[in-house]
């Protein structure tokens, strides 16, 4: 049969031949990597403005595999995600900033919390990925939170590799709740659901009922409910997007990872010309503390009053700033 590459041994020159031959040099281009190592995608700065690799998203595969969740563990993600901002920024290459796209489950179902803590962690998970350096990707409804779908019976589902996984499983002998359990974690349908407007029966979204189920939790998770709530998960998207408008540290500066002594904690600096900037993560739905006490004013918070001194509140994200002193003339 044909074998296919993730980095083919001609791929430079096609992408090359691609380039001119459809003018593409003064464009964005965007290349989808999913298993690209870090040298190659520093290699394809060469012919493409940036490229997504998916291995931060793998972090809870049991040995490859999707299919088979393991737990996931904050530290791995963290030192993948380190790995990869200094060695782009070693290499003079950038990064795509991303947690979510059509083929992955929802993020705040997945590392956050969509229960008890599903405002908290939705902007955590945000202010920790998209104040890193790079080029931030948002997907459909991620801004508001949106979850994984819920569904409790495979007829409810529509993805072909969900339909065609099910089968598998049953053939294996995998029980029908360890197989639902499974497709509500991993099917790329959480990612599918449609838009959620507003609070109408089929969410603003439609005036027919639409190909796959809209989630319930649209009487909630909405534009048109968050739009008027300022603590809202959509109003922090709005505000971290102001914040990389106006702060060229965020936009182009340095990345440094800190460490805090905890390995619930992400943790790193953004340092650049109008100073710099220190973002703390709690990945967990627990307090967690944390060896260093950063200087500067805070901010953002997700929280409504500052963090005790060391201790992270579950889900907490705060973002310290120090202002670059002024060179005397």
């Amino acid at each position: 049969g044909r074998r296919f590459y993730t980095d083919g041994p001609c791929i430079h020159r096609y992408l090359a031949e691609l380039s001119h031959d459809c003018g593409l040099k003064d464009y964005l281009t965007v290349g989808e990597m999913s298993s690209t190592s870090l040298e190659n995608c520093i290699s394809y700065g060469k012919e493409l403005s940036m490229a997504f690799s998916f291995l931060h998203l793998k972090v809870d595969y049991n040995d490859g595999d999707k299919w088979r969740v393991k737990p996931f563990r904050p530290k791995v993600l963290f030192d993948l995600l380190d790995e990869w901002q200094k060695g782009m920024q070693e290499g003079d290459a950038w990064n795509t900033l991303f947690w979510s796209n059509h083929d992955q489950p929802r993020i705040v179902s997945r590392f956050g919390n969509d229960g008890p803590y599903w405002r908290q962690s939705a902007k955590m998970l945000a202010t920790a990925m998209y104040l890193l350096r790079g080029t931030p990707f948002i997907f459909q409804g991620e801004e508001i939170g949106m979850t994984n779908a819920g569904f409790t019976s495979i007829d409810e589902y529509r993805d072909v590799e969900s339909l065609t996984m099910y089968r598998i499983m049953r053939e294996e002998g995998w029980s029908e709740k360890d197989i639902i359990t499974t497709l509500g974690e991993r099917s790329r349908d959480n990612s599918r659901t449609p838009m959620q407007w507003d609070t109408s029966p089929l969410a603003g979204f439609s005036s027919h009922e639409p190909w796959i189920a809209i989630n319930p939790n649209h009487s909630y998770v909405n534009v048109e409910t968050e739009k008027a709530d300022p603590d809202s998960i959509l109003w922090w998207y709005k505000r971290l997007i102001a914040l990389r408008k106006r702060s060229v540290t965020i936009q182009s500066g340095c990345y440094e990872r800190l460490d805090f002594a905890n390995t619930m904690v992400f943790a790193y600096r953004r340092i650049g010309e109008d100073g710099t900037y220190t973002i703390l993560c709690n990945f967990t739905g627990g307090e967690a503390s944390f060896n260093t006490i950063p200087s500067g004013n805070i901010v953002m918070s997700n929280y409504s009053d500052p963090p005790a001194p060391g201790l992270l509140r579950p889900f907490e994200a705060v973002v310290y700033h120090v202002q670059k002193e002024k060179t005397k003339a």
